[in-house]
């Protein structure tokens, strides 16, 4: 009986240190900082996913994509990912990524419409202009409190390439570089598209760099106003303006973010060879 119980001690003696053992070789993968910022504008708390360079270093400038669609459960990780592989083996320099967390956004990424159908679906909807002044009065003024920036780059998709679009006709300023991909610029029957000539003329010929994209398996209506877009910011004559068109072979509306991405950043990041 001793025999056994020493035997039996022996064991749980082992299992411990080796549970300890192995707890002590544990810690948090962390690629950044999780912030909460109170916006006034909007009467809400945003959560911001922040990722951070390897060898972040606060006495250093570093160029920001704020990423519409931000949360953690949407496109925050695979988006760092990608900037962080283009560090890696492209030219593009060290980046931060700030994911802007959703909380609703059919009503931030959407601006008024009268069409009673879109209203139904979309019944928050038509508060982009509160979700504009929110960036422009409160996110971007922190963020380059917190950190030393250079470039500002928005990255939307869907509603947030409408939103991006939007911003790019109304405030261009804002941003040095706009990903605009899928944008759903069917929204309020294209009455962005259609008020885009009169809206670029008052644009700033400023140093900009401007990537659209579509997947060619999309909704025919996003291929012709992803088109149409294009066609749009080239005939505005900028001549400061990169413009960059993708349709995208073999991709549709819920694949094409990350290929996409990748194709928009190589325009502006060619690969470099190893030292």
């Amino acid at each position: 009986m001793i025999k056994r119980l020493l035997i039996f001690c022996g064991i749980l003696f082992t299992f411990h240190f080796m549970v300890s053992a192995q707890n002590e070789n544990v810690k948090p993968l962390s690629i950044g900082e999780i912030r909460t910022v109170k916006s006034q504008i909007l009467n809400e708390d945003r959560t911001l996913n922040i990722y951070l360079p390897q060898n972040f270093d606060k006495s250093k400038s570093y160029p920001v994509i704020y990423l519409l669609d931000g949360s953690l459960n949407e496109d925050i990780i695979h988006v760092s990912g990608l900037v962080q592989f283009f560090n890696l083996m492209y030219a593009m320099p060290e980046t931060i990524v700030v994911g802007i967390a959703n909380i609703d956004r059919k009503r931030d990424f959407t601006y008024h419409t009268d069409l009673k159908d879109l209203q139904q679906d979309y019944p928050t909807t038509g508060h982009s202009d509160k979700f504009i002044r929110f960036l422009e009065e409160e996110l971007l003024p922190y963020i380059g409190s917190q950190y030393k920036t250079t470039d500002k780059y928005l990255f939307g998709q869907s509603l947030g390439g409408l939103l991006a679009t939007e911003i790019l006709f109304k405030k261009p300023e804002m941003f040095n570089n706009y990903f605009i991909i899928s944008p759903s610029l069917w929204w309020d029957d294209q009455s962005l598209l259609k008020q885009a000539p009169q809206l670029l003329s008052k644009s700033p010929d400023t140093k900009k760099f401007i990537y659209v994209s579509v997947g060619k398996d999309e909704h025919p209506v996003m291929v012709k106003d992803a088109q149409s877009l294009y066609n749009v910011l080239k005939k505005a004559g900028k001549k400061n303006w990169t413009v960059e068109y993708k349709v995208m072979e073999t991709d549709n509306h819920a694949t094409i973010l990350h290929r996409s991405l990748y194709e928009g950043l190589v325009k502006m990041f060619p690969y470099k060879e190893p030292k």
